[in-house]
This record gives structure tokens, C-alpha cells and sequence, in this order.
């Protein structure tokens, strides 16, 4: 009797080896959901989504027209305007400029008056001073000198936010590393105690009529802004002129300056420095003093030695 060979069990099937992924995979198969995708059918079999009654299609052919009416009525207008905005421009341009080169030509004029009322004033001095218009000459600013001096340079500190206390303790400064107007006048008037003969800032002659004042971060001398280093010229006897100042309580401010604050300062001794003579000296109030009266027109008192208010 034979016998039937063993039937071999099948395993079952391999699993998909997506199989883990049954979310992700539903997800990617139905992209769509079933709703849209039959209201979606229904829009096409409708006719593609277009409006099918009369009134809709002319709605939108008018939507259409005004929208196509505004974007040309709006170019239009652009290219209008924009001739007008350019010719407004290019001659605003063209006054600034006129106005700038107007300004320039007063200035250099008033440069050529300053120049031309110092020298009638160095001229009347000398004519009408005698033997001693050229030493008022000097002594007012109303001319150059040169002879030997000194030479100071103070710089702003390179880290210009350095802490406070000391001499600003009180002065209200945020920046404490920068040269103020207060440091050049007293560094001004330290000189002039210490026995300068003439002084300059920068190119700029000092009179007994000058001014030393701030704008901003700027220093203004006789209204006219300084940058820094600021260049300190002094006429007078070199050596003598230098150890006096750094020995006098200004000194000692500007080498506190330095030592608390990072001010930059060097002083030297100079053979020789040339001082530029004063722009202009105006006087409004004084009067010169007749010889012997010490009354200026003829109608005060003579000088009895009491002073008066």
C-alpha cells in the first residue's frame, strides 16, 4: 500500500515591510480626504467649478474689467506723475546746489572782510599808537608773532568711557575719556598765569575777547569748532614757561586728567612757534581814555581811585 508523501504547510505570506508604517502609508494613499475629493467630482461634473447662470458669468466678466480698468488707470497715472517728480527733484537738487555755492561765495567774503578790518586795524595801531602801537599790536592779537614757547597737544582718550570721580566727579559728564571746554580753559588760563606772552589753539589766536565754549561734543573757540588733538602754541620763555605750568594747580588737573582718565598729553619745549594774528577784534562798549582824565568822550570825572558800579 502506498503511501501519500507529506504535504509541506505553507508558512504564510512575508509581511509588507511597510507594514510598521500602516499610518504613514494610509496617509500617502488617501491624500485626499473623501469629502473633498467627491465635492471636488461634483464641481467637475458640474462643469469645473465656472458659474452656470448668466448673471454669475457677466458678475465676473465686470470683476474682471474693473480690476483690468484700475491697474491701467494706475499706470497711467505713474507714468503722469513721474515727469512732475523728477522735474520737482532735479531742481530742488539744482537750488541746493545754487544755495550751497551762494553760501560758499559769502563765506570766502567774509573771510576777505575779516582779513581786510585786521589789517586796517594793525595800520591804525601803528599810526596812531606812536612808539607803542606795535606792542599794542602784540599784546591785542592784532598781529603774528613768533618766538620761543611751548607746545601742549591734549587728545581725547582712546577708551572715551572711562568711570568718573575726581575732578568730574560732579560735572554731570558720561564721557569722562573726552577733552571738554572746562579742561582747554583751564589749561588756557594755566598758561597765561605761568607767563605766556601769546597763545593759540589750533591755528586759532586767543585775545583777551576770546571764548572757549562747548557744542555738543565739540569744542568752539571764538565760535569756530576745534577738533582734537588740540594743538596749544604759547610764546614765551620755553623751559621756564613749561616746568611753571606742570608745577601750577592747572598742571596738576591736566596730569590727573591723564593718569585717571587716559586723556592723552605731551608738553615740549620749542625754539621757536609762529602764532597767526587774530581774525578780528571788535570792541562795542570801551572807549579810549583821554591822557590825564581817564574818561573816554570828555564827560566823566577824573579818576579819583574809588571804583565805580
Amino acid at each position: 500500500m502506498s503511501q501519500q508523501p507529506p504535504v509541506r504547510s505553507t508558512g504564510s505570506p512575508p509581511s509588507r515591510p511597510d507594514a510598521s508604517m500602516s499610518l504613514l502609508t494610509n496617509v500617502m494613499d488617501h491624500a485626499l480626504d473623501d469629502g473633498y475629493a467627491e465635492a471636488s467630482a461634483r464641481r467637475a461634473a458640474e462643469g469645473g467649478g465656472l458659474p452656470r447662470t448668466l448673471r454669475a458669468k457677466l458678475g465676473l466678466a465686470a470683476g474682471l474689467v474693473l480690476a483690468a480698468l484700475v491697474v491701467t488707470l494706475g499706470a497711467a497715472q505713474a507714468q503722469i506723475s513721474a515727469p512732475v517728480v523728477a522735474k520737482e527733484r532735479e531742481e530742488l537738487i539744482d537750488r541746493i546746489e545754487s544755495e550751497t555755492s551762494a553760501a560758499d561765495r559769502l563765506e570766502k567774503e567774509i573771510e576777505g572782510l575779516r582779513a581786510e578790518v585786521g589789517e586796517r586795524q594793525r595800520k591804525a595801531l601803528e599810526q596812531h599808537g606812536g612808539d607803542q602801537g606795535q606792542l599794542v599790536a602784540l599784546l591785542s592779537g592784532a598781529t603774528p608773532v613768533h618766538g620761543p614757547g611751548v607746545k601742549l597737544v591734549v587728545d581725547d582718550a582712546k577708551d572715551t568711557d572711562a568711570g568718573g570721580g575726581g575732578p568730574r566727579e560732579s560735572s554731570g559728564f558720561a564721557d569722562t575719556g573726552r577733552v571738554r571746554d572746562r579742561d582747554m580753559q583751564r589749561v588756557v588760563n594755566g598758561l597765561w598765569q605761568a607767563g605766556a606772552e601769546a597763545i593759540a589753539i589750533n591755528g586759532q589766536r586767543l585775545t583777551a575777547l576770546s571764548a572757549i565754549r562747548a557744542a555738543g561734543d565739540a569744542i568752539l573757540v571764538d565760535n569756530k569748532p576745534l577738533v582734537p588733538p588740540y594743538t596749544v602754541l604759547a610764546v614765551g620763555d620755553g623751559k621756564k614757561l613749561s616746568t611753571t605750568f606742570q608745577d601750577s594747580a592747572d598742571g596738576q588737573y591736566l596730569h590727573v586728567l591723564q593718569e585717571n582718565y587716559g586723556i592723552r598729553t605731551s608738553i615740549s619745549d620749542q625754539g621757536e612757534v609762529r602764532l597767526p594774528a587774530a581774525p578780528s577784534l571788535i570792541v562795542r562798549t570801551a572807549q579810549p581814555g583821554n591822557a590825564g582824565t581817564g574818561t573816554g568822550d570828555g564827560q566823566g570825572t577824573a579818576d579819583t581811585g574809588k571804583g565805580t558800579s
